[in-house]
Order: structure tokens, then sequence, then C-alpha cells
């Protein structure tokens, strides 16, 4: 029992390390791409690469993480970079409270938090400056026009009253 526990994790640990250098050398290989003729680029890209994947592969949250990979399959920086964001964007939509508003966020992007932030903050904003307007007739045509877009309804209004 002892011989088949110490196999295995021989075995295990092989395959690690063979992971571990494919990843390197295609980290390496994307830094070459990036900067063909510049070996110092090359040596900072495949560090920053390399730090990058190492975060990558310690996140917790994989419904963000698979918006990440989606977006940059082979750039493990720009993952990590999106990553953080959809995170910081996930959690802020986490505490809107503007039901409405953060419906039509949702559904106008259903598998991008970042989106959903900023049509949440756009909307919200229309919504609060259709609020105020002056002019009946210029907000009931606005509103007719666009009822479920507040930032539509902003730009029809403007276009009415202002002519812009």
């Amino acid at each position: 029992m002892r011989k088949l526990i110490l196999i295995t994790l021989l075995i295990l640990s092989i395959t690690n390390i063979g992971k571990s250098q494919s990843i390197e050398s295609k980290i390496r290989d994307f830094a070459k791409y990036e900067y063909p003729n510049d070996l110092e680029m090359q040596k900072y890209t495949y560090k920053k690469q390399l730090s990058a994947y190492n975060y990558m592969v310690s996140v917790t949250d994989s419904e963000v993480k698979k918006i990440a990979v989606r977006e940059y399959p082979n750039d493990y920086s720009m993952q990590k970079y999106t990553y953080e964001k959809q995170l910081a964007a996930k959690r802020y939509m986490k505490t809107t409270i503007d039901m409405e508003v953060k419906q039509i966020a949702t559904y106008e992007y259903p598998n991008d938090y970042s989106m959903q932030k900023y049509t949440y903050e756009k909307q919200l904003s229309a919504k609060n400056y259709m609020k105020t307007v002056k002019n009946s007739s210029a907000k009931a045509q606005a509103v007719r026009e666009y009822p479920r877009d507040y930032s539509m309804q902003k730009y029809i209004y403007d276009k009415i009253v202002f002519g812009n």
C-alpha cells in the first residue's frame, strides 16, 4: 500500500512538472510573439505573464474567471486585469438599490459585470435626470418612445428641448 501511494505521488509530481513546463514555454512563446526583436521586453512580458498566470490559478470566483479566460484566452495579464475588474463590478452590483435599473443592466449584459455596472450607473443617472425635467410634453414623448430605457429618454428629451 505504501509503495502504491509513493508511485501515485511520483506520477502526480511528474505530471505537474510537465504542466508547469508547458505553461512556461507557452508564456515564453507569447512573449516572443509580442516582442520578436526585443529581448528585454520578452523577459518583462514573461515575468508579468507568469505572475498573472499564478494569480489566475489561485482565484476563487469561477464564474468571473470564465469571463476573463473567455475574453483573453492566451493573455494571462489581461485575464488578471479583467478578473479584478469583473469581480469588483460583481460586488458593486450586489450593493445596488434600484431594482428596476438593475434589471435593465442585467438584462442587457447578463454575462458581463463591468458592463452591468456601467449600464446601471448610466441608467440611474438618466432616471434621476428625467425626474427633474420641466418640459412635460417632451418628457412624455421620450417616455413613450423608450418606456424602459432612461438613457434614451434623456437623449430624446435633450434632443427635443435643446436641439442636441
